[in-house]
């Protein structure tokens, strides 16, 4: 149930098959010199519309926007404050609640810790808000790799690399502009750097030449198969009390 393509009515009868919803996340970040700047938003979206006909469950417009850290140097990276992602997924959770939404899948397509850390945050205050949501947060690029470890050949492959490069070739074969290089960043160990191009230049984490669009529909497949039983299992979850 796409909730951009719905009507009032149609919103109102979902709500009698499913009271779960995906809030997908992206961001407006570089990947590399071969891939679109929505990439991550682009890969999250379509699997949980994938998932979401495998097993009744509602999809929010996607968020362009993430804490971008790494990539923040990048020619094209837009990101958001922590402070103002928080508020933004703690709205949207506040938001659909009031709509009569109560199992909400946090989903996103940018992997960067910092944000994924932050929606951590923002699930935990709902979590205390609401007494009865439950809340789920998922990165979708380990999600994928896990479901598809036994296609995946890069190993620490991560950013515009194998999997990323392969799912646009298959979702949007026309945006994909080449290729870029092998790369690892090379960042100092433990200390913060604030030029980050000096030490990640290609805007690459792994290695794009394994990539295919056979490869890219057969992760999309499987990672939206997974989700769709993460999501029969969540909406059964009963936390314990002690």
């Amino acid at each position: 149930m796409i909730i951009s393509d719905m009507t009032m009515p149609e919103f109102v009868a979902g709500l009698q098959k499913s009271r779960t919803i995906f809030l997908p996340f992206g961001s407006t970040e570089e990947h590399g010199s071969h891939l679109p700047l929505d990439t991550d938003t682009m890969q999250v979206y379509a699997v949980v519309k994938a998932a979401a006909e495998l097993h009744p469950s509602f999809v929010a417009p996607p968020v362009h926007y993430g804490i971008c850290r790494s990539t923040s140097s990048h020619p094209g990276t837009v990101g958001l404050a922590p402070d103002t992602f928080r508020a933004l997924v703690r709205d949207l959770i506040c938001g659909y609640y009031e709509q009569g939404l109560r199992n909400f899948v946090l989903i996103s397509g940018h992997a960067g810790k910092t944000h994924i850390g932050a929606l951590v945050e923002a699930g935990e205050e709902m979590l205390k808000r609401f007494a009865e949501i439950r809340v789920a947060v998922i990165n979708e690029y380990d999600f994928c790799c896990r479901a598809g470890r036994r296609i995946i050949v890069t190993e620490g492959d991560s950013h515009a690399g194998e999997v990323e490069t392969s799912r646009i070739q298959h979702l949007f074969p026309a945006l994909v502009k080449g290729t870029s290089g092998r790369e690892f960043p090379d960042f100092p160990e433990f200390i913060l750097v604030r030029n980050k191009t000096a030490y990640w230049p290609g805007g690459v984490w792994g290695d794009p030449a394994p990539a295919n669009a056979e490869k890219g529909r057969d992760l999309c497949r499987l990672s939206a198969a997974a989700l769709a039983e993460f999501v029969r299992e969540f909406e059964n979850f009963e936390e314990r009390d002690s």
